[in-house]
């Protein structure tokens, strides 16, 4: 009797030994099956072409764009008191926006979008010459040059909207429009943003004062020069800086960046004062 006990419990013991080792192959079996598809895919990645990588990344993040469902702007009372104070104090700026422009985002007004288009630069336009009037105001108040004020004040506060576009396409994947729209901001503003306004003066100047000479607008700004010199620098800096990086935007990344804009800013600020002496001066 005890024998044909021990005889069952070794054979259901075997049973179970066999199953369970059955059952170790199979997941064995399965495991080298995904690590082989695994590695099969990993293949075909690293032997898709760049081209198709970068297609494909484009493709995913114009999925993830069109997912997300732009609102439109919602002016009811908030809640919270954090969100109460934000709204009073946006308020002054918001409303006159709010009621001005049409909100294309809503159904019924995507037709007005020349209009929302149009009336966004005038509200620029105005804002500009607010920032740049307070500006002028801060400046004569605690006597400080012009030249400090736009190379600090008017510099960042006319870079507010490239940042905040740096950063939103920046979060969605698009590292290299960010670095692009920063360096092409900076060429329009050159090639555009200066001259424009000089033809307009001109201009205005011809039509008020027919057939007589116009009067050149002069530059007295010290060590003009060098600070030119300083912004192809800074242009190389930025070049080295993503190649340090890798290649990608990280932290080593930034902070190079805001260490090279302090350090131009202490630069600048230097020639202007007198603290440093540009050896290229040519202006008065």
């Amino acid at each position: 009797m005890s024998s044909s006990i021990l005889s069952l419990y070794i054979g259901s013991h075997q049973k179970r030994r066999t199953h369970s080792d059955s059952e170790e192959d199979d997941s064995s079996r399965s495991r080298s099956n995904v690590n082989v598809e695994s590695h099969d895919m990993h293949r075909l990645n690293v032997n898709q072409s760049v081209p198709d990588r970068r297609s494909s990344q484009i493709e995913e993040i114009k999925s993830l764009l069109e997912e997300e469902e732009e609102k439109p702007l919602d002016m009811t009372w908030p809640e919270t008191w954090m969100k109460r104070l934000t709204y009073v104090l946006l308020a002054p700026v918001v409303v006159p926006m709010w009621v001005t422009i049409p909100d294309v985002r809503r159904p019924h007004n995507r037709q007005w979008y020349p209009a929302t288009f149009i009336i966004s630069i005038l509200w620029i336009a105005f804002f500009s010459y607010l920032m740049v009037w307070w500006a002028n105001t801060i400046g004569e108040t605690f006597v400080i040059p012009t030249e400090i004020i736009g190379l600090t004040i008017l510099a960042a506060g006319t870079s507010i909207p490239d940042l905040i576009t740096s950063v939103i396409v920046a979060r969605k994947g698009l590292g290299d429009m960010a670095v692009s729209s920063s360096v092409g901001s900076n060429i329009f503003d050159v090639c555009v943003g200066l001259p424009v306004p000089w033809l307009l003066y001109f201009l205005m100047e011809y039509i008020r004062n027919p057939g007589e000479p116009l009067t050149p607008i002069s530059v007295s700004s010290k060590g003009l020069l060098c600070s030119v010199g300083m912004l192809f620098i800074m242009l190389i800096v930025l070049v080295f800086a993503i190649f340090l990086s890798g290649w990608k935007m990280n932290k080593i990344f930034g902070i190079l960046m805001i260490v090279s804009y302090i350090f131009f800013c202490v630069f600048s600020v230097g020639l202007e004062t007198d603290k440093l002496v540009c050896p290229l001066n040519i202006c008065g």
